[in-house]
């Protein structure tokens, strides 16, 4: 088993390894003493994991109790949140209580942005059950839900007490899941690491795991706040959550993200800002994978919901802008030039 130490201002362990959840108290005795904990999860990790879980954490001296919502993005909302925060009223959690935020990412920021606003903030753990959430969501402390209207708007940050994942979680996922993971590793080798590539393409779960892991760990220790360096992570999301959101999320984020990806890539080649055309490999990797990189929505549909970006400031936006394959810089361009920046990238 692996073991990495995010030195924030609450620093606290991500451990990977396999066949780890039935020894999910254990690991817990190590952070937190015997309390009461509220095991968050959706529908469909509900039947698969939550027993084992819930069993180890009893055998070590914790109270437990459960919560189940429907599985999938359109649970991330403020009704959702709501039933949860008085759920946990109803169960009598206090401020010496914790949360157990058990599946993918949309479970992880529901959990931890229910965990960082009940009773002005409690302790929550994070067992990521997807390949997205090992390699990202679950790392770094950012929670949110989504507003009516866009994606993220409502949100903090607030880091979690440990991380742990089982790899062998990844079995139970089918290939749609997958993808949504290998579009952010893909991410991480755009911005920082190109060898990760063939690693991606032969779907090495651990290493690329690890890998993605220790960088994300640089990236927040030096900016946790995201004031900085952190905004690199956002590489593909401003046209990747306009696109989630055009779709009413049935293109998933990762999918999503994958097509933002290229756009934002040819988009700043074609503006001059990138001395290369990145899009080219990086549309090529993509496919191999797997990924439909089509285009469904208009550079004016997009615009609209890219003017809800979080990385809007002062009448300006950040764009993470490729160097190479695994350099990238941050850049700002003023909201009446976005449009024309989407514009570019999704033509052909």
């Amino acid at each position: 088993m692996k073991k990495f130490t995010v030195s924030t201002d609450r620093p606290y362990d991500i451990l990977i390894g396999s066949n780890i959840l039935e020894k999910a108290g254990t690991y817990l005795n190590t952070c937190l003493p015997p309390c009461r904990l509220c095991v968050i999860t959706d529908s469909t990790v509900n039947s698969l994991y939550a027993q084992v879980i819930m069993t180890s954490l009893m055998e070590h001296g914790y109270q437990t109790s459960k919560i189940v919502f429907p599985a999938g993005e359109h649970s991330k909302n403020l009704t959702t949140y709501s039933n949860i925060l008085e759920a946990l009223a109803d169960e009598g959690l206090t401020r010496s209580d914790a949360i157990i935020a058990l599946g993918g990412g949309v479970v992880g920021d529901l959990a931890g942005f229910t965990a960082a606003t009940y009773m002005r903030g409690i302790a929550y753990v994070l067992i990521p059950t997807t390949f997205m959430a090992a390699v990202d969501a679950s790392i770094g402390g950012k929670n949110s839900i989504n507003l009516l209207c866009g994606k993220n708007l409502a949100g903090v940050f607030w880091q979690p007490s440990m991380v742990f994942c089982d790899c062998h979680t990844f079995e139970s996922l089918p290939q749609t899941k997958l993808l949504d993971g290998a579009a952010e590793a893909v991410k991480y080798a755009v911005i920082s690491e190109e060898s990760l590539f063939p690693h991606i393409l032969k779907r090495d779960f651990t290493y690329i795991i690890e890998r993605c892991v220790s960088i994300k760990k640089s990236i927040v220790e030096a900016d946790e706040r995201e004031t900085g360096v952190r905004q690199l992570l956002n590489f593909g999301h401003t046209v990747g959550h306009g696109i989630e959101k055009l779709s009413s999320y049935s293109v998933s984020h990762g999918q999503a993200v994958a097509k933002g990806m290229v756009t934002e890539a040819r988009a700043a080649y074609r503006c001059g800002l990138s001395p290369v055309d990145v899009s080219i490999p990086l549309e090529e990797i993509l496919q191999q994978l797997g990924f439909d990189l089509s285009a469904d929505y208009s550079a004016d549909e997009i615009y609209h919901y890219a003017l809800m970006d979080e990385k809007i400031s002062g009448g300006q936006i950040t764009l993470i802008v490729p160097e190479s394959l695994g350099k990238c810089r941050l850049h700002k361009i003023s909201l009446s030039e976005l449009k024309t920046f989407i514009r570019l990238g999704l033509a052909k």
